[in-house]
């Protein structure tokens, strides 16, 4: 067995722990990074960017389709799907080659292989064990399933559905948060029959009420057809597709069923609890800076509760690495961390949704004002419907931005600004939102909050 001593030890090359790893190395620490797979976890590999290009892919297809109506003789005749294959391989395999490059420019050591943490601060590889001052572990998350419901042939979850070599004509989706009406939307794009079945009484119910509505709407005007409120009770397959029965005793026929009920930490065999870590259902537990119950061991990223988001696990990374450094760097609550909701139309929010802004403050405590998009005419070129949502502690700072629309997600900086920063509308005001552009209306929301409305009703 060989020693490997180093300042840092890091389980997990995903986007936390390839971000704490980086950091540290830019700090001057001498990093051992841990990965038994690729690079770039999840994220890279099998969610976040291969899902991003199917998505844009859905939305070329839908203006191909609906090019008569702005004067253009464009069709859509359909997907080729090992085009789309290649298409989206080639942009995870550039941003692969990309990271590997830049890690190993770093100076910083990869060793791959499953890992296992023997505390207190060791990870055994192998017959190897690597040795840090400190360890952060960063082993990332898992699609979950339910109870009896085994995954294999055609029912799917999002790994899988993302290398299927056909389009389904029908698909189930169970589970309506963001990685399910993700899904529904590209394959409705691509001309698939879809419904999608959610146990809570919305779709996205993890956002503000007021954004799930506009969404429900658009999907209905789609085509997209969902059950909310109701139970998944089991599942059978054959050859020829899947029936999926609920407990209503309804029964639904597709040729697959995709399972994203949400994503668990992975943490089962990594010898966490064994080491005399604080696990609580899967998750290590943590204080606001990340540190364990174990001196010097720090968990980062989906391993963690809270929002699991890549870049929720990549700001955890670089916090990490900088707590260590002892750079006292500033905590970021979940509530400030955006959230982009990528299907058509897109949602975007940044802190709290209207109902915890009242229950913080009190109904009393807060204001309102929604902005339709149908007064923004750069909305009006894109052909889409939706609004931003903004809430403000009475006579006092923005504490919540809500957006739906084609394109949101790329407004979601200045509104995370906005509510960071705890800017008040008057400070928003009097700043230039250039035109025609969709961010305009975050202006004409933050003018009407300051008692100035202009292309809005009174």
């Amino acid at each position: 067995m060989t020693d490997t001593h180093v300042d840092l030890v890091v389980l997990g090359g995903g986007s936390a722990g390839y971000a704490a790893a980086l950091r540290a190395a830019e700090l001057g620490s001498s990093v051992v990074l841990i990965e038994k797979d690729k690079l770039g976890g999840t994220c890279l590999h099998r969610g976040c960017v291969p899902t991003k290009t199917l998505l844009h892919a859905a939305e070329v297809a839908d203006e191909a389709r609906d090019g008569l109506s702005i004067g253009l003789k464009t069709e859509f005749n359909g997907v080729e799907v090992p085009a789309l294959h290649k298409y989206k391989d080639g942009i995870v395999t550039r941003a692969f080659k990309g990271l590997a490059g830049l890690i190993k420019s770093r100076g910083i050591n990869v060793v791959e292989g499953t890992g296992t943490f023997v505390g207190p601060n060791t990870v055994v590889v192998g017959d190897d064990r690597y040795i840090g001052k400190n360890v952060v572990l960063a082993t990332g998350s898992y699609s979950r399933t339910l109870p009896g419901l085994d995954l294999g042939g055609r029912i799917i979850d999002s790994e899988a559905a993302l290398k299927l070599d056909y389009i389904p004509q029908k698909a189930i989706v169970l589970g309506g948060g963001v990685i399910g009406v993700e899904f529904a939307s590209v394959w409705a794009s691509f001309g698939t029959e879809v419904t999608i079945v959610e146990a809570l009484p919305t779709l996205v119910p993890l956002e503000d009420p007021w954004a799930a509505k506009l969404l429900e709407r658009a999907f209905r005007k789609r085509k997209i057809a969902f059950k909310t409120g109701v139970r998944f009770s089991g599942a059978t397959q054959d050859e020829n597709g899947v029936t999926v029965t609920l407990e209503t005793g309804e029964t639904l026929s597709a040729d697959v069923l995709l399972v994203a009920v949400g994503r668990g930490p992975a943490t089962a065999g990594c010898g966490f609890e064994e080491a005399g870590l604080t696990v609580d259902r899967g998750f290590v537990i943590t204080d606001e800076r990340l540190h364990t119950n174990l001196p010097n061991v720090y968990a980062v990223g989906d391993i963690v509760p809270g929002l699991q988001l890549a870049h929720r696990g990549f700001q955890h990374g670089v916090f990490v690495a900088e707590e260590i450094a002892g750079l006292n760097p500033v905590v970021i609550p979940d509530s400030l961390i955006p959230k982009i909701t990528y299907c058509d139309p897109q949602i975007a929010s940044v802190g709290v949704t209207e109902a915890k802004g009242a229950e913080i403050h009190g109904a009393d405590g807060i204001e309102t004002f929604i902005y339709d998009l149908g007064g923004n005419p750069k909305s009006q070129i894109l052909k889409t419907a939706g609004g931003v949502k903004v809430i403000r502690q009475k006579d006092g700072p923005v504490i919540g931005i809500h957006l739906v629309g084609a394109r949101m997600g790329d407004l979601i900086g200045e509104a995370q600004l906005i509510v960071g920063w705890e800017a008040h509308p008057d400070d928003v005001a009097p700043l230039i939102h250039a035109h025609p552009t969709q961010y305009e209306a975050i202006g004409e929301a933050m003018l009407a909050m300051a008692g100035k409305p202009l292309h809005v009703h009174n």
